[in-house]
């Protein structure tokens, strides 16, 4: 012991224990000498009454010591008790540097890691723009639901009468603004007693290859045919667009054009108020007698013909939530019907491009909307949209990639596979690139909650 420590020791002895005596110079010195070496210490010193030398603190001391397990006392202990304590010791021998300023230290416990647990919740698929007729890719009822584009509000079955189709025109019923609808081809072509208009409609037209009854089987045959690896994705996933029951359903192209623009960049929620209100500007409540202004007094709402939306001002266009481009674009796409530019009888009969061309012409229709549109509400079987960043993961995903690693790596609008590529690997699924691009999509699990009614 240094000598200031072993003055201190015999001082302290007379009046204390060698257990308090080994506290006191830790406590004092920072020297955690055992008791039992206090003890020897004592006896060494009062036989042979010879002084203790000085401890310059370079010298290496081998200790003895005994392991001490104590028992938890029932009382508890003072604060200074417990700093004051020296660490516990073990039977070995151990050749230590002494230091007289440094503490001893006690290994700390490691914090045990915790493993994700594997009942944790999975991450959201990936966010992607879809279409907004998508809640339809998803149903696995056979019965009808509304069209999520707004273009039907009937939840009534339609017709499943066969008729011929073909997969470069329309193939569904097209609404006109008589109330009339408008097809492509009569429901049965080599009838005698077609009118001559109905004769003059169909010269130039292609021969139908199929029926509404047998367009699906036909086209999901092709496919496999093209690549058996889709077999699983195929049997999996039921398409039912193009199924007979999504084939019969009338579809409005101006009130599905106008619900596209007031659905860009605002949610489902917003788009769908936007919408009630924008019909509730054209179709104000009637006048009841007594005042009552309950709703079964009131006629089913319809959606305003393109000649009332076009005769409509801005300001009052706007009153529905609309912003003043919005609100322009759609009186603009009313004004393009009302004139004749845009029609059913067009939509239908004409060729994939002519409807690509005449429509992406419309301010506030981009390429990727009247793809959408053509592949959803017209009911086009060879639509393919390269720029879709869902048919983008999907066809890299089918093809092979890590969609991960290409993800992150970046690239801009084409980081998962080139406009090139899509086009050459997904030109053997002609003319039924419309069906490839679905299931696309289905193998990629793109996240549409968010615009699924829009």
């Amino acid at each position: 012991m240094p000598h200031k420590s072993s003055k201190f020791a015999v001082r302290l002895y007379t009046v204390a224990s060698v257990d308090q005596v080994s506290k006191a110079l830790y406590r004092r010195f920072k020297l955690p000498i055992p008791a039992t070496t206090v003890a020897a210490a004592y006896r060494c010193f009062f036989r042979s009454n010879i002084r203790i030398p000085k401890f310059n603190g370079t010298e290496s001391i081998t200790v003895k010591t005994k392991k001490v397990i104590k028992q938890p006392s029932k009382g508890k202990k003072s604060k200074s008790d417990q700093d004051a304590m020296p660490p516990p010791s073990t039977t070995q021998t151990t050749t230590t540097e002494s230091n007289p300023t440094e503490a001893p230290r006690t290994p700390r416990k490691r914090r045990k890691i915790q493993e994700p647990s594997s009942a944790s919740p999975a991450q959201p698929p990936h966010f992607t723009p879809t279409p907004s007729a998508v809640h339809l890719m998803t149903s696995t009822t056979p019965v009808r639901a509304s069209y999520s584009t707004g273009d039907i509000d009937d939840v009534t079955p339609p017709p499943l009468s066969p008729r011929p189709v073909e997969p470069h025109l329309t193939n569904a019923p097209l609404a006109t603004p008589g109330g009339s609808h408008v097809l492509a081809y009569p429901t049965d072509p080599s009838s005698a007693e077609l009118t001559s208009s109905q004769q003059a409609g169909l010269e130039g037209l292609p021969a139908p290859t199929g029926t509404t009854a047998t367009l699906l089987q036909e086209a999901c045959a092709h496919l496999l045919k093209a690549d058996p690896r889709l077999r699983r994705v195929v049997e999996k996933y039921q398409c039912r667009i193009f199924a007979p029951e999504g084939l019969a359903e009338e579809v409005d192209p101006f009130r599905s054009l106008a619900s596209g623009i007031m659905a860009q960049q605002v949610s489902g929620a917003a788009a769908r108020s936007i919408k009630n209100k924008f019909i509730a500007l054209f179709n104000p409540p009637p006048p009841t007698a007594g005042g009552d202004t309950s709703p079964h007094h009131f006629a089913s709402p319809t959606f305003p013909s393109p000649a009332a939306v076009g005769a409509a001002d801005i300001p009052f266009l706007r009153t529905a939530g609309l912003s003043q481009r919005k609100a322009e674009y759609i009186q603009g796409l009313a004004q393009r019907f009302e004139s004749g530019e845009l029609s059913a009888q067009m939509l239908v009969r004409a060729s994939d491009e002519e409807v690509l061309e005449k429509l992406t012409a419309v301010r506030g229709l981009g390429q990727w909307s009247v793809e959408m549109f053509m592949c959803f509400g017209l009911k086009r079987m060879d639509v393919f949209s390269t720029g879709d960043l869902g048919v983008q993961r999907g066809m890299a995903a089918y093809l092979g990639r890590d969609v991960g690693k290409l993800k992150a790596k970046g690239g801009g609008k084409w980081k998962y596979l080139s406009e090139k590529e899509m086009l050459e690997h997904s030109a053997k699924f002609a003319p039924y690139r419309s069906l490839f691009m679905w299931y696309m999509w289905r193998i990629e699990s793109v996240n549409t909650d968010a615009i699924e009614n829009a």
